[in-house]
């Protein structure tokens, strides 16, 4: 069971805390890093190696996690030397990847059980698998529905439901085949090639606990909320 961790962008949104360390290494509660937890999770949902895709200040967290014997995986390191996008860099790897494994974002707090996904991924036999969180929307105006400078609806301050892509996904490597190593990829672009192709995703459908730490408030929960969530996050690890 085999796991690519994207970790190699900025952290732009995240400042200023990612000024001087990766976004992965930002600590959560007192002892621990987003990444320990992910890396912790990993092992204990039965994967058994890693490689990490790393750019932004990569020599730290290549520093911090070393061969990754400390959680009992196997550890090793893809360097970004440009940005690629989210699926970029897994062409430049491709060769070394087993035909399932799971990719996820190095910035994903959730009690997500990720060895689930990928066992989901090779019985739905499908291209690509995308975890995904309800997410409700509100809006705080009055929203008119208009056709030629008419209003023909009006709702008062109406909530919206989405499924969202929570950031960690089941791939198979024959998927990246007509893709080109060194060029861009972004998540959008996959599945919409996907979409065209009449060869749609797999959705795994999760509502247990996930944020993704993205922005300042968004670290603050996290924090804020760890104390509480840590066994959670951590049983078993």
């Amino acid at each position: 069971m085999h796991v690519v961790i994207l970790a190699g962008g900025k952290g732009v949104r995240l400042r200023p805390y990612t000024t001087a360390l990766p976004k992965p290494l930002v600590p959560i509660g007192d002892q621990h890093t987003i990444l320990e937890i992910v890396l912790r999770q990993l092992a204990n949902s039965g994967f058994t190696s890693c490689t990490l895709a790393i750019g932004h200040l990569g020599e730290i967290i290549r520093a911090y996690v070393g061969d990754g014997s400390q959680w009992g995986l196997r550890i090793d390191y893809a360097t970004e030397e440009s940005p690629l996008g989210t699926m970029g860099p897994l062409l430049t790897m491709r060769d070394r990847l087993p035909e399932t494994f799971l990719v996820m974002n190095g910035d994903v707090l959730t009690d997500l059980d990720f060895g689930e996904v990928l066992a989901t991924h090779r019985s739905a036999d499908a291209p690509l698998t995308i975890a995904t969180y309800a997410r409700k929307v509100h809006i705080d105006f009055g929203v008119l529905t208009t056709d030629d400078s008419r209003v023909v609806a009006f709702t008062e301050k109406p909530s919206m439901d989405y499924r969202v892509s929570m950031g960690v996904y089941g791939l198979s490597r024959s998927t990246l085949d007509n893709y080109t190593a060194g060029l861009p990829l972004g998540f959008d672009e996959l599945v919409l090639d996907l979409l065209k192709a009449g060869n749609p995703p797999h959705a795994y459908e999760f509502d247990g606990y996930w944020l993704d730490i993205g922005r300042p408030d968004d670290y603050d929960r996290a924090n804020a909320e760890f104390t509480s969530r840590k066994q959670l996050l951590l049983k078993g690890a």
